[in-house]
């Protein structure tokens, strides 16, 4: 299942750490490096370290380039022109598949509560 990002409620911190996004997306901390790499929407922060810090906006910036590319089968180039040309309108569709996956999954919850 897709990971469930809730971007309605507040942000828990105001950074995470690279590990931490990962972790969110199952997905590999040399995958986030390369979409940083490959789209100019991401721009985490970098600590005295070197440490990649993302922002909440970073996050839900990082949504986006999933749904594209992990669910809906996108290449890059192909998200990246999606991205540039529909943004707002991809916004909405992934805040309403997120929604609807957390009604899934309540509903889920509760069916096995019966």
């Amino acid at each position: 299942m897709p990971p469930i990002i809730d971007f309605d409620k507040e942000p828990e911190k105001l950074y995470y750490p690279i590990g931490e996004v990962a972790d969110m997306f199952s997905v590999n901390t040399s995958l986030i490096r390369f979409w940083e790499k490959e789209f100019d929407i991401l721009k985490p922060k970098k600590n005295k370290k070197g440490n990649r810090l993302f922002s909440p906006e970073d996050l839900s910036n990082l949504r986006i380039i999933f749904h594209l590319v992990k669910e809906r089968g996108y290449t890059l180039d192909g998200a990246k022109k999606l991205l540039e040309q529909k943004r707002s309108a991809l916004e909405k569709e992934v805040e309403l598949r997120n929604s609807l996956l957390q009604l899934r999954s309540f509903l889920e919850e509760l069916k096995n509560q019966l």
